[in-house]
């Protein structure tokens, strides 16, 4: 499902325009990436939850040459989908 599909989706099913819509899709959006930037955890309850996670420095290999690479610690964004998600996917 393309963005432009998930808004209009999300403006039948709630009775909206697919402007008003794609704003509430957007805000939304926007939201979820300004707490994780904090380090915010989100919770959303019978969906999932969003979270930041830390990766440690490490060497890895360059697959071309056999070189071995120093890899940088990151943050990584993380998403584990909840209970009720994973039996709606699995009926």
């Amino acid at each position: 499902m393309k963005k432009v599909e998930l808004v209009e989706a999300v403006a039948k099913a709630a009775g909206l325009t697919k402007v008003d819509a794609g704003k509430a899709i957007d805000a939304t959006l926007e939201e979820i990436k300004n707490a994780l930037v904090k380090g915010d955890k989100i919770p959303l309850v019978g969906f999932g939850t969003f979270a930041v996670s830390k990766r440690a420095a490490r060497e890895g290999r360059n697959p071309r040459t056999g070189e071995t690479v120093k890899i940088a610690a990151r943050k990584a964004v993380t998403f584990k989908a909840g209970s009720a998600l994973k039996d709606a996917v699995n009926k």
